[in-house]
């Protein structure tokens, strides 16, 4: 069988990713798009497993600027200007082809498909069977009986296989004449025009007849009509044509096909290097499951060590001999937080010493009264899900010393997976099994001995690793002080859950309902026919042809029709169709929302959320099936998904308390601005008192128009506002804006000042830190790429105030917890949600509960301003807002 040497147009392929997947589905967390390198790394995997070459190779073009353009100035010319989020990919698609020991072509002066020409005369000559990966055309010249063409037909998954046969049933022609061909009817994409008329159909007969283009254009003359005419008049344009299009097949390239041997012998260590980097980990996964492959000895250094897992039979013996000092646990069974189950544990202890216990022998009390002593040490990882099913059976936990998964975060706050299997190759060089699968199944290998046993022992082990780093970067009080402690308050809160009013939920689906089929045929009665509101062709047809309105940002395929254009081209025109169709959009949202509450309600009444703590970078805890934190309430309607919520029997009324103006208060005390101490200190409208000072007007001259503009200055300029986006936000210019913004930095100083100095220091650290010592670390502030560059000074303007705020009601929770417990209460929290606490209080509780809330949240930090907090009370959530 004859060697067969892929080869790949990476610019082509990258380009057609980058538009076939939306760029805001795919982006690091530190902000690096991926979209493009995913696309191009998705297809390479496809089809190494489906063609399975021998050879390999990748070309890509250098610029712009190749003999072609030097030949034809307007070559490309029409091409925009590649966008800014395709800019920075392409060295990202060197780094995975690197790790795949594939080999990278480039040559200034020339194309990606000259070097892709070269390497395929090379290879033909060689004996080779050819694959080439494209979506250049061009490419089509090289088929023949040893070369096939991949096109992609559908964004980079689909690739159609241009065999001759198929090139001559779609063109009409051979290969080789394609060309000639396109020399004639010219190339749109390219800036190539062709003959005026003339079409692939009659080009296609034109050269059967003759036989080549040369010889067509030697009896150009003979050529009747209209045509004939045409092409004498534009000879020149078609001999230019052909002259470009043909490809360069001699370069002097650094390596020849024999070079590029591909095996799956590759370094496993520098994929998962590049693909922990991109935040890949389905892909790597697909690769390996595909591919499988990797050197021996590095397959084998990676390889989980083969442990020993004693079998127990009975549990308290072994915990008496190793469960003094620190022990890792596993849970194997299922996890959720109503349904929990426990098949079994293992248990790696610092001796050495790694046990398997199944359901029957955990049974025994002294299990139960190990768990439950708080001066036995053990280590989890990501504990609360286990502790969930720990509690389902009764087995409470302490002595949670460490949980590498918190532990992790504190340290690398911007890695998107903390699975302990990806955690175990990058700081033990050890491959694990799966921790789980979409069920929530804890360990299902064989019995789940030995995979629990393995996930025990790396638990362990990560901890020791994790333990130093934590020190180094003064994170350890962090965990031990606020992370760890939570989880307790966060279980209790997650088992409790809120109380719905279910027949509430489905009136407000009923009318929800009416109110889209409202919205929909006001839309359709606003232009007289039916269209599908969801469908963005459609729409790019009625707003922009039917209707003739000014056009919105220009996308592959038309104009765009998000909710900000819309937005907009509703400020402009105020057209009905805007009105109904934006009205189908909210009301559609809410209905969503609806529906997504329904189904999790539970059989108990109760909305059980789960809550996160190593989602956001800066600290915020984040909420889950459902999203309580995503409930709208900046309408009425929104507002009234919230009167779902209600106290549940046997309590006596919903409590709600937040922080007012958070980040304006930790605004004011880390920039040490005196004018917006003395604003907070004034005790009058916070906005209205600053909106006083900007515009040097008494605050009873101030009215709501002045105070929105500088309600918008305050909590934008914690993210990195620009005069552009405020003018956005007010509808004014942006000299307006700027105006705004000089007039605002003129009166207080000490802000311009701290936003200035917060990113220059953290260019030089590298990190952020908030006023707990969290940090946030920004490589990108050295990037050269101006867009992850200035997306990484954003992060950190906004990350020391957000993060912040996440610290103190983090403080918060733990401080109400404490003294609900200490005073001996039956109220409880149930939810937080951004600033504010939510609490389920007990008859003749509601005083006491107030005074104890206030109080805790009031002392979570002590900054230089007063930290106000609002309380409300009532028998729904949105009763009790306040």
């Amino acid at each position: 069988m004859a060697d067969r040497l892929l080869l790949i147009d990476g610019h082509s392929v990258a380009y057609r990713a980058f538009f076939a997947l939306p760029v805001e589905n795919f982006a690091t967390t530190t902000g690096q798009h991926t979209n493009a390198v995913f696309g191009f790394t998705s297809m390479l995997i496809n089809v190494l497993r489906d063609e399975q070459p021998t050879h390999i190779g990748v070309a890509l073009d250098v610029s712009r600027q190749t003999f072609r353009s030097e030949e034809y100035a307007e070559y490309k010319a029409n091409r925009s200007k590649s966008p800014e989020e395709f800019q920075g990919q392409i060295p990202l698609i060197k780094d995975v082809c690197a790790a795949l020991g594939i080999q990278t072509f480039e040559k200034e002066g020339f194309e990606a498909d000259d070097i892709i020409g070269t390497l395929t005369t090379q290879a033909k000559a060689a004996g080779m069977d050819v694959l080439i990966c494209t979506g250049d055309r061009d490419a089509l010249q090289l088929v023949s009986d040893t070369t096939t063409v991949l096109y992609p037909r559908k964004g980079v998954s689909d690739l159609a296989r241009m065999t001759p046969a198929a090139v001559e049933e779609k063109y009409g022609l051979a290969p080789v004449n394609y060309p000639d061909l396109a020399a004639l009817v010219g190339e749109t994409s390219d800036n190539l025009p062709g003959v005026p008329g003339v079409g692939p159909k009659t080009a296609a007969k034109w050269i059967a007849t003759y036989g080549t283009l040369d010889a067509l254009v030697a009896a150009a003359g003979d050529i009747p009509g209209k045509a004939g005419e045409s092409l004498r008049e534009h000879l020149d344009d078609v001999i230019r044509n052909r002259k470009i299009n043909a490809l360069v097949c001699d370069l002097d390239l650094p390596a020849g096909p024999a070079d590029l041997a591909f095996s799956t012998n590759w370094n496993r260590d520098a994929i998962h290097q590049v693909f922990d980097a991109l935040e890949f980990a389905a892909l790597r996964t697909r690769l390996f499951d595909y591919l499988g492959g990797g050197d021996e000895a590095a397959v084998a250094s990676l390889e989980a060590p083969v442990l020993a897992v004693e079998q127990l039979t009975a549990i308290g013996p072994w915990l008496e001999a190793h469960g003094t000092a620190l022990v890792g646990v596993e849970v194997a069974g299922v996890a959720r937080v109503v349904g929990s189950r426990v098949d079994g544990v293992a248990f790696a202890a610092a001796d050495g010493a790694v046990a398997w216990a199944d359901v029957g022998v955990l049974d025994d009390p002294a299990f139960a009264a190990w768990l439950a002593d708080a001066d036995r040490p053990k280590v989890f990882h990501d504990a609360k899900g286990q502790l969930h099913a720990l509690g389902a059976h009764g087995w409470p936990v302490r002595g949670i010393v460490a949980d590498t998964a918190l532990g992790t975060y504190l340290v690398k706050p911007d890695q998107r997976s903390y699975d302990l299997a990806d955690l175990s190759l990058r700081y033990l060089k050890r491959e694990l099994g799966p921790a789980d699968d979409a069920s929530g199944q804890l360990s299902f290998l064989d019995d789940g001995s030995g995979d629990a046993g393995q996930r025990a022992k790396a638990t362990l082990d990560l901890w020791e690793v994790l333990a130093p780093e934590l020190a180094d970067t003064g994170a350890l009080a962090l965990l031990r002080d606020v992370e760890l402690p939570l989880i307790d308050v966060l279980l209790g809160m997650e088992t409790a859950g809120i109380a719905v009013d279910s027949d509430h939920l489905d009136r407000l689906h009923v009318e929800f309902s009416e109110q889209i089929v409202r919205a929909q045929q006001d839309a359709y009665a606003a232009i007289g026919r039916e269209v599908n509101l969801g469908s963005p062709k459609q729409l790019q047809e009625v707003l922009f042809d039917q209707l003739g309105m000014p056009r919105t940002k220009r996308t592959k395929t038309g104009y765009t029709t998000d909710a900000e254009s819309l937005q907009w081209l509703y400020a402009t025109t105020e057209h009905p169709f805007l009105e109904a169709l934006l009205r189908h959009r909210d009301v559609t949202k809410l209905r969503q929302s609806v529906e997504g509450l329904q189904k999790t309600s539970g059989a108990d009444g109760r909305i059980h959320t789960t809550y996160s703590q190593t989602v956001a970078a800066t600290g915020r805890l984040s909420s889950a099936d459902p999203n309580l934190q995503n409930i709208p309430i900046r309408t009425e309607q929104g507002r009234r998904i919230r009167e779902s919520f209600v106290v549940g029997p046997g309590f006596e009324t919903l409590l709600t308390a937040d922080y007012s103006q958070i980040e304006m208060r930790i605004m004011a005390h880390l920039s040490e601005d005196a004018g917006l101490i003395a604003a907070f200190n004034d005790g009058e409208d916070f906005h209205t008192v600053m909106a006083a000072k900007v515009f040097e007007r008494d605050a009873a001259a101030i009215d709501g128009g002045l105070r929105a503009r500088i309600k918008a200055m305050n909590y934008g300029l914690a993210y990195g506002l620009s005069a552009y986006g405020l003018s956005q936000q007010l509808g004014i210019s942006t000299g307006e804006a700027q105006a705004l913004m000089d007039d605002y930095f003129e009166t207080f100083g000490g802000v311009r000042t701290y936003l200035q100095g917060v990113v220059a220091a953290a260019r030089q650290t590298g990190f952020t830190a908030t006023i707990l010592g969290r940090r946030r670390y920004l490589p990108d502030l050295q990037s050269d790429n101006r867009q992850r560059r200035e997306m990484a000074e954003r992060m950190a303007l906004n990350a020391p105030i957000q993060g912040s705020a996440a610290d103190i009601i983090k403080v918060a929770m733990l401080n109400s917890q404490r003294a609900l417990d200490a005073e001996g209460l039956r109220s409880r929290m149930l939810l937080q949600v951004h600033d504010e606490l939510v609490f389920e209080v007990a008859p003749g509780e509601q005083d006491v509960v107030e005074e104890l809330v206030r109080r805790e949240m009031a002392g979570a930090a002590d900054l230089s301003v007063p930290l106000d907090v609002s309380v409300g009370i009532g028998r729904t959530w949105h009763e009790a807002g306040h």
